[in-house]
């Protein structure tokens, strides 16, 4: 019984993580488009900031919503629909002719987006809620960076060999309606929900409108740190090829930057999961923040070439302290409301991810790229505080 269970567990996990994976990969080739949109379509930084926003945006809103509603009907459904929908809006993007319909495609491709990491966290995190959670969650987390990196290294290979966008992303569409199919097939087998057990013992504990908090002070502390750190991550993603463009790197090459960041974060969201779990929440989080503010001013200040070869060293702490963060939601959030307790925070970091690249558009319209780079960087230095908020519950938790 035991090794079938742990089979069960790892099947579990493997599908969470493909799901991440291919919407996250559908997310982040966005990041490579954006230089090519700019080119093809005339648009200036703020309305790339807009048009990244509009993929978020989506995402955002309807993030607490799938949340709530999977504990009624479970994730399986969800999961598949999501898909469809990130789908479904990568094949209108193939086709879009302006900046509205641009905006459009992105939208219905960021709403599929919305029924997954929330559904897939609470999964994993109730899965392994005996041990092992962190890690379980930072391979999770690192999934979605090997789907980032996949898709973005295809779409740029493509571009560099001369393909039209408009065909990679018909394919990457039809991938994702072909992988709709799959999951259901495999969900269906394991038959995964969180939807209360049929006593309904954990149900009578809460309310309604009961959101399972254990420490609202801490919670919230949380929900700053994660909107600050992924506003820093969308940032730096969304301009880190123009910046190499401003080095005088070509724009297909350029894309390139976006590429070896998100490998440096496939390792970083898995060793920095690991790391939480041996030397403890804050401690990792203040080094991970640290490195990640000089990381930042490294790069801007480096030529074009040594920034290529930092790319990657930067993209481990600065996408890998998502896996710390995330995981310490199960810390702050009773079990049976732990769907709503990882939608919230997921919807504070989209948040974060949409008003982050319209703000760093704008100051790099006004003031230029090295300014925003240098205005992210203190940023980052802004969550140092912020951690020693999360220290008296944690340490109630794990006394």
């Amino acid at each position: 019984m035991p090794s079938r269970l742990d089979k069960r567990h790892k099947l579990t996990l493997a599908s969470c993580c493909g799901v991440h994976s291919l919407q996250d990969g559908l997310s982040a080739a966005i990041y490579v488009l954006l230089p090519i949109l700019a080119q093809s379509f005339g648009l200036s930084y703020s309305q790339v900031g807009i048009v990244r926003a509009a993929n978020i945006s989506a995402m955002m809103l309807f993030e607490i919503p799938s949340g709530m509603l999977s504990e009624r009907i479970g994730e399986r459904s969800l999961l598949v629909f999501g898909l469809v929908c990130a789908g479904l809006g990568y094949l209108s993007l193939a086709a879009a002719t302006g900046f509205m319909t641009i905006l459009l495609a992105l939208f219905v491709s960021g709403f599929g987006a919305a029924f997954q990491h929330a559904l897939s966290s609470s999964v994993i995190s109730k899965t392994f809620q005996a041990s092992g959670r962190r890690t379980a969650l930072g391979a999770y987390n690192s999934s979605g960076d090997v789907g980032k990196l996949v898709f973005t290294g295809l779409l740029s290979l493509a571009i560099g060999m001369g393909v039209a966008w408009q065909g990679v992303v018909t394919g990457f569409g039809l991938l994702a309606l072909i992988s709709a199919v799959g999951l259901f097939a495999i969900l269906r087998q394991l038959d995964v929900s969180s939807r209360p057990l049929p006593d309904g013992r954990e149900e009578k504990t809460s309310g309604e409108f009961d959101w399972g908090v254990r420490d609202r002070r801490a919670f919230t502390a949380l929900a700053v740190i994660v909107f600050l750190d992924i506003a820093v991550q969308g940032g730096f993603l969304t301009f880190v090829a123009f910046l190499m463009i401003e080095k005088e790197v070509p724009t297909g090459l350029a894309a390139l930057a976006v590429v070896l960041t998100l490998a440096g974060g496939i390792f970083g969201k898995f060793g920095c999961g690991l790391l939480a779990d041996r030397v403890g929440v804050i401690r990792s989080l203040i080094v991970v923040e640290c490195l990640t503010a000089a990381g930042i001013v490294s790069v801007l200040l480096s030529p074009a070439m040594v920034a290529f070869f930092l790319l990657p060293v930067l993209g481990l702490v600065l996408q890998g302290s998502s896996s710390i963060t995330y995981a310490t939601v199960g810390d702050l959030v009773r079990g049976e409301r732990q769907s709503r307790g990882f939608a919230a925070i997921y919807s504070i970091a989209s948040g974060g991810a949409i008003l982050a690249p319209i703000a760093f558009g704008v100051i790099s319209d006004r003031f230029g790229l090295t300014t925003t780079m240098v205005t992210m960087a203190c940023t980052v230095l802004l969550l140092l505080p912020l951690c020693t908020l999360l220290r008296p519950t944690l340490a109630r938790r794990y006394a």
